[in-house]
């Protein structure tokens, strides 16, 4: 259920916050993660709820959802930790990384808001997961997330090395950045916690059970006919022992 019940409700967070904004509440900078400046701390906690349009809530509303529900489905057991200290961690990060901007050197102090930064941080994670545990299922679910989104590694770079704009980007390469090592560092951390191939008892060495046995005689006892044509064990008779018999009697 938390597959299901946690992405839902990120989302609410993520519209009621966006309709807090539309009525007044969180104007300006107010909320948002503003690098270097003290008073930009707090949006290390509330950046990522809050957004600037409606195709930039809807834009990231999807894939929050989508890599929520990979994350909760395929590592229940490190979900939380990996969600709210790739949460903190990537917010943090953007927090300390100084806003220059490329195309002048100088330096611009933005409002940074927007999930994009949960995104990254999610999707680099989950990939990555899959790859350093080396287990089929995951590197499968690996593959989809490289698929779908794959192309999400472009949005680590400045989108002015792309393309010649007229006046500074609006997208925060630094909250992709951010994301996306804070999600790499953590499948590194806990490669080797989470999702294990699961080992029946019988699968054990030396396993027996009397319960089985019993059955399985039983089973042969009353099906002989189901073994004619496999290979049998030959049984014991004395008289193959009698000339050792006779030589200890002697």
């Amino acid at each position: 259920m938390r597959s299901i019940l946690v992405p839902i409700i990120m989302l609410v967070l993520m519209w009621s916050f966006f309709l807090l904004q539309n009525i007044g509440f969180f104007q300006g900078c107010n909320g948002a993660l503003i690098p270097l400046m003290p008073e930009g701390l707090k949006g290390v906690l509330l950046a990522p709820l809050l957004h600037g349009s409606l195709d930039h809530i809807i834009g990231n509303s999807m894939p929050i959802a989508i890599l929520l529900f990979l994350l909760f489905e395929f590592y229940s057991k490190i979900a939380f930790r990996v969600f709210f200290i790739g949460w903190i961690a990537a917010g943090l990060l953007v927090w300390m990384l100084p806003p220059i901007d490329i195309t002048t050197g100088e330096w611009n102090y933005s409002c940074i808001i927007g999930a994009s930064g949960l995104v990254y941080m999610l999707a680099f994670f989950i990939f990555f997961s899959g790859v350093f545990r080396w287990n089929m299922k995951l590197l499968t679910i690996s593959m989809v997330v490289a698929l779908y989104y794959g192309s999400l590694i472009w949005g680590i770079f400045p989108e002015e090395f792309f393309s010649n704009l007229e006046e500074p980007s609006r997208i925060s390469w630094q909250s992709h950045l951010a994301g996306s090592i804070t999600g790499v560092i953590l499948s590194i951390i806990f490669r080797k916690i989470g999702d294990k191939k699961k080992k029946y008892i019988w699968e054990f060495p030396n396993y027996y059970n009397e319960k089985d046995d019993k059955i399985w005689q039983e089973y042969m006892a009353n099906h002989p006919e189901d073994f004619e044509e496999l290979p049998q064990l030959k049984q014991e008779s004395i008289w193959d022992y009698l000339d050792e018999i006779r030589k200890r009697e002697k």
